[in-house]
């Protein structure tokens, strides 16, 4: 199996190749900041592992969602449009993402588990549950649903 991240850089030097300069520039950002996540955690010589890169992904994914959503909520759609369109390249590298129907089974698991129900215990069903479902749910999602869960 190709490493996550020869895999990127492969499929950008083909899109580069063939004249698909949106992604091509997509996919080479995408290598910039799994670059910098090398550098900055001491790492730029072993690289980092494919669950590293992933979160690298997740977190870039993020960035473009955010942005296009400031975008569309002050009428800039032009603005927003390319955003989105980069997220969704993005996507195509991380893993297949939970529904939020198998999340909610998940964190209620993770709770009785757990045997907490305070909200206070946010954090560690959190926690508990990130470990599980690693990059195959939004952590945004997770707190919303254990938040949710524990104030039942």
């Amino acid at each position: 199996m190709v490493a996550l991240k020869e895999r990127i850089a492969n499929e950008m030097k083909a899109a580069l190749l063939s004249g698909d300069r949106f992604v091509g520039e997509t996919l080479r950002n995408l290598k910039a900041a799994i670059l910098n996540e090398e550098v900055a955690s001491g790492k730029r010589d072993e690289g980092l592992a494919d669950a590293d890169v992933e979160k690298v992904i997740a977190k870039e994914v993020k960035k473009r969602l955010e942005s296009a959503k400031i975008y569309r909520d002050n009428n800039r759609a032009e603005l927003a449009e390319p955003e989105e369109k980069e997220a969704e390249i993005l996507k195509e590298y991380l893993p297949q993402q939970l529904d939020e129907s198998e999340l909610r089974t998940i964190v209620e698991q993770k709770v009785a588990e757990l045997g907490v129900s305070s909200p206070g215990a946010m954090g560690q069903v959190i926690g508990a549950v990130k470990v599980l479902v690693g990059n195959t749910a939004d952590g945004a999602m997770i707190a919303s649903i254990v938040k949710e869960t524990l104030n039942k």
